[in-house]
């Protein structure tokens, strides 16, 4: 989409024409880059409490842990899968930004092998500075990303912000005994990536005006991917663990899982697959604020990374790929699942018995 509408307010009026705008120029962050540090959600996280709350037996997955959603049980074997997800636009392009920011959301429901069911619309916009026509168009990428996933667009909320932002709210519903958690990794297993990395560091070059066409191309396709295939791996027993790599990127995503499954891991960094180009573009300097952030929060927790691979491993991933952990002695069976699915994927590591680190890379 190349032509769009701006507004700029001219004595109090909302005036209107149609040019070409670039929604990153307007957000300090960019997508799950804006997520707080690792760190710093940990320090907020444990000042709450639950205010004499009795603790609902019926709350599968909640704050205790630091999963994807919340997962609420039903009776019948049948559970509610909850999330939400929103952030700064990360991408130029109205439609593609509601898009992204949408298949980023419902990737929570993939992530625990659930299925989506309904999303209603976060909507924080700067009216005096982009008109609303703009946002309708961020919209309508969050009705196509909907509507690939089989759902509806059923509704929302909306506030005057400094600054775009949007998401999602989805509900979604999944099987218990196909609930997958990221703290249920079991010793000897091996890791899969559906994904490659990278997207913050494309992102980054496009804000800076360096990156080339056909690489934000590449991006932004894996983006608005669909990590659908989450619903498939929940009806996987021999998966074991699962979660989507976002914000705090591959390694800090790892680390929890790790952590929540009392284990280590290790990964061979040369098995992660990358987004092409992406030295060149580390060799300009464009690093996310967010990578920095992330290796401050959890470098301490890993081992064996050298100075070229944490810009990567910790680059914040938008709409990232699902980190998967499957038992030992599954792996072809697991592949030729993916294969069907039209995805061919390899190894990027092992589960190991818990060591003074939580991630090794070799």
């Amino acid at each position: 989409m190349e032509i769009l509408i701006i507004g700029f307010r001219i004595f109090g009026k909302t005036i209107t024409y149609m040019d070409k705008i670039k929604l990153t120029s307007f957000s300090h962050g960019a997508g799950c880059g804006c997520k707080i540090a690792p760190a710093v959600l940990d320090t907020i996280l444990s000042s709450s409490n639950n205010n004499g709350v009795t603790n609902d037996p019926n709350l599968l997955v909640g704050n205790s842990s630091k999963d994807d959603a919340a997962v609420y049980y039903l009776g019948d074997g049948q559970a509610i899968v909850t999330t939400t997800d929103f952030f700064m636009p990360i991408v130029d392009d109205p439609f593609e930004f509601g898009k992204i920011a949408s298949v980023n959301a419902l990737s929570d429901v993939y992530a625990m092998g659930g299925k989506p069911l309904v999303a209603i619309a976060i909507l924080g916009w700067p009216v005096d500075k982009i008109s609303p026509e703009v946002a309708s168009v961020v919209l309508d990428g969050a009705r196509s990303a909907c509507k690939e996933a089989g759902i509806q667009l059923a509704g929302g909320h909306s506030i005057d912000t400094a600054e775009p932002i949007f998401g999602l709210a989805v509900t979604g519903r999944v099987s218990i005994q196909h609930l997958k958690k990221n703290s249920s990794a079991k010793e000897g297993s091996t890791l899969y990536l559906t994904k490659p990395l990278g997207v913050g560091i494309i992102t980054t070059a496009q804000k800076r005006g360096i990156v080339s066409d056909d690489d934000m191309q590449r991006a932004i396709d894996s983006m608005t991917q669909l990590n659908s295939i989450g619903a498939r791996f929940g009806e996987l027993e021999y998966v074991n663990a699962m979660t989507d790599v976002t914000g705090f990127g591959l390694l800090g995503h790892l680390v929890e899982m790790c952590e929540g499954s009392g284990v280590s891991a290790e990964i061979e960094k040369d098995k992660i697959s990358v987004l092409p180009n992406i030295q060149f573009y580390l060799d300009k300097k464009a690093i996310p604020g967010g990578t920095n952030r992330n290796w401050k929060s959890y470098g301490h927790k890993t081992a064996g990374v050298g100075d070229n691979d944490w810009p990567i491993l910790a680059d914040p991933q938008t709409s990232g790929g699902l980190l998967v952990s499957v038992d030992n002695g599954k792996v072809a069976e697991f592949e030729d699942v993916c294969l069907a699915a039209g995805m061919t994927i390899k190894p990027i590591g092992t589960i190991i018995k818990q060591r003074e680190n939580a991630v090794y890379v070799n």
